[in-house]
């Protein structure tokens, strides 16, 4: 008789079995771009506007919501940094899963958690943070971990706080989602994706402008050929640092963020 097959082997099966489908999914080259049509079709009715995260409008796919909870937990983060808060609804998605890793340390230490004096934060950055905005965020429960900056992503003098600040923690992803022009994106890149610790991740979102028609850009300066993902390819001719990390992108079938989840694998 075999042995039976032990609660650690399921598991290990399981995450076999998965990686094995994620792997097939990447090859379905028809499914990805059935995939890819509905995300086109979608957008004409604003899909990625209509859902929130704790009462907070977030403009993102449930795909890629699901995706950063994943890599906050994998990556353990004492600090994100983003670009883009627009409603806020991503700071506090991420404030909250932040304050879950805190809660799951102070467990496993035996220690208190004092909720407003949180280990972890998020620091977010918007060229124009509107009052109305603002001030949801800074009364959300969530608040204590977040801080804010009101400027360009790539004005020098923000570029030089968010790296002071950055120097306080260890362990740093980097979310990037505001100005979708080339030039833009290039220039937080190389401004922000040296401060990704090994292992971490920049998430670059709406590479997918560069797979949409142009008549969904009308009225932006961004659109196909001047896109995230055309910024993305030009920073890693010269950044062997980071990789893309497909597998996620194979995983979700449907996101903004082709080919934007870069991993520093240097």
């Amino acid at each position: 008789m075999g042995r039976m097959m032990s609660e650690s082997d399921k598991n290990q099966r399981f995450i076999l079995e998965c990686n094995q489908e994620i792997d097939a999914l990447g090859q379905d080259h028809e499914l990805r771009s059935d995939a890819l049509a509905l995300a086109i079709r979608a957008a004409k009715y604003k899909y990625v506007y209509h859902f929130s995260w704790m009462g907070r409008p977030i403009i993102q796919y449930p795909q890629d919501m699901i995706a950063m909870q994943e890599l906050i937990w994998s990556v353990k983060p004492d600090l994100i940094i983003e670009t883009g808060i627009a409603h806020g609804g991503s700071l506090i998605m991420n404030a909250s899963l932040l304050a879950l890793l805190d809660l799951c340390d102070a467990q496993e230490q035996g220690r208190a958690l004092d909720p407003q004096k949180p280990v972890r934060k998020v620091l977010g950055i918007d060229i124009d943070i509107r009052s109305h905005n603002r001030e949801a965020i800074e009364t959300h429960p969530m608040a204590s971990r977040i801080q804010m900056l009101q400027g360009s992503s790539v004005d020098p003098e923000i570029v030089a706080q968010v790296q002071e600040i950055s120097g306080r923690h260890k362990r740093i992803l980097v979310s990037l989602d505001s100005n979708h022009t080339h030039d833009h994106v290039l220039a937080e890149l190389e401004a922000y994706a040296p401060l990704v610790s090994k292992g971490s991740y920049c998430v670059v979102f709406d590479t997918a402008v560069e797979e949409m028609p142009t008549e969904l850009c009308v009225g932006r300066p961004w659109g196909p050929g001047n896109s995230p993902m055309t910024a993305v390819r030009e920073y890693l001719k010269n950044h062997t640092e980071f990789a893309v990390d497909r597998r996620i992108e194979d995983k979700l079938l449907i996101t903004v963020a082709r080919e934007g989840f870069l991993q520093r694998v240097a």
